[in-house]
């Protein structure tokens, strides 16, 4: 099977950030940044957190930084911050667990 990618126009809507995220975790490639992971570890979180995070959390409004369109998906508890690659692939660029 092939599949064809394209380059999203961003910003998205929340709401259609939401339906991408899904969508390419049910059918695409999610990969983490170094900085992810390290800011993981220091929260003692785990990938399969930041996934469930993305599964099941709340789509902020786009924001540019460092040249790019980055998301915060957050839960009450977890914020995971993405960029889109691509319409088939997400980029976690950081997380962090919320200060009560």
């Amino acid at each position: 099977m092939v599949t064809i990618t394209t380059v999203l126009k961003e910003p998205l809507e929340p709401d259609r950030a939401r339906r991408l995220i899904r969508g390419i975790l049910e059918d695409g490639q999610v990969t983490f940044s170094g900085h992810a992971l390290e800011a993981l570890a220091d929260d003692d979180l785990s990938t399969v957190d930041a996934v469930n995070v993305l599964r099941g959390g709340v789509v902020d409004p786009a924001e540019f930084e460092k040249e790019c369109w980055r998301y915060r998906v957050r839960t009450k508890r977890l914020v995971v911050v993405i960029a889109f690659r691509s319409d088939s692939e997400i980029r976690i660029v950081t997380a962090w667990r919320e200060k009560r």
